[in-house]
């Protein structure tokens, strides 16, 4: 189990990013780069380098995390290692019991870890739902929980609450409710929810606080270690680390892109 992000940490702010997609940085793997040439790299990097604060801009970040969690000095590294990770575990150990959409047999896997409190990944919800629409056929879509814990008190709560609708079928609309009414995270949203989706209470509050769903929550949290993740939205395709609130287009183009070379 990693641990949660320290009690230090803090969410940093900045200007609206532009959402176009070919203003959005992509990190590419190594071996990605081997198929398409280097020429995509150099402008990947130009991107980067013109949108220096795009990964603030779109995410909430962890500034504090432990130094184990912290990721590597460059974007170019931290996709080394990401790509490392990902072709090192076997698809059934990153996907694990996590929600799923999409197609369970589809050779993409877009992996996203998220918060319910964070703003950020609740714009996401939106891209991800018109990508998922068009390209379901193509992509199996996985949810994995970060909530940063230092600066999001409800995050965790709110997880524990979605893994619980989960075990009677209902994690979707639970999910969709919370970020919905992310404002209002708490106590009496969580039940209001239940409710209104026809749970069972008893086992819902039992399932809730139980030590399974925090297990639930500890496996995650030890991938999003394992690929020294420290901020939400972050998105893995393959292995390709996309960070932050990027639009349904540009997930479009990088599964272009990946299925280019498989």
């Amino acid at each position: 189990m990693s641990n949660p992000p320290s009690e230090s940490s803090q969410s940093q702010s900045s200007t609206k990013q532009k959402t176009s997609s070919n203003q959005l940085p992509l990190l590419l793997g190594a071996g990605f780069f081997g198929l398409v040439g280097i020429g995509l790299l150099a402008s990947v990097w130009n991107l980067m380098g013109d949108n220096k604060a795009s990964q603030t801009t779109t995410t909430e970040v962890v500034t504090s995390a432990p130094e184990a969690s912290r990721p590597p000095a460059t974007p170019e590294e931290h996709q080394q290692l990401v790509t490392q990770v990902v072709n090192d575990l076997e698809r059934d150990v990153l996907v694990g019991d996590s929600p799923t959409l999409g197609n369970p047999d589809a050779d993409v896997v877009l992996l996203e870890f998220s918060d319910f409190q964070c703003p950020y990944c609740a714009r996401a919800t939106g891209h991800i739902e018109e990508f998922t629409s068009e390209y379901g056929d193509d992509v199996l879509f996985v949810f994995k929980n970060f909530p940063l814990t230092n600066i999001h008190p409800e995050a965790l709560p709110a997880a524990q609450a979605a893994w619980a609708a989960g075990q009677q079928d209902q994690f979707w609309p639970y999910h969709d409710a919370l970020f919905e009414s992310q404002a209002v995270l708490g106590e009496r949203l969580y039940v209001d929810l239940a409710r209104e989706l026809g749970l069972d209470m008893d086992q819902f509050n039992r399932d809730r606080a139980s030590e399974d769903a925090m297990k639930a929550v500890a496996r995650d949290l030890a991938l999003a270690s394992e690929l020294q993740l420290s901020s939400t939205p972050t998105f893995v395709m393959n292995d390709v680390l996309i960070p932050g609130a990027v639009p349904a287009e540009f997930f479009a183009e990088a599964l272009e892109r990946i299925q280019a070379t498989q």
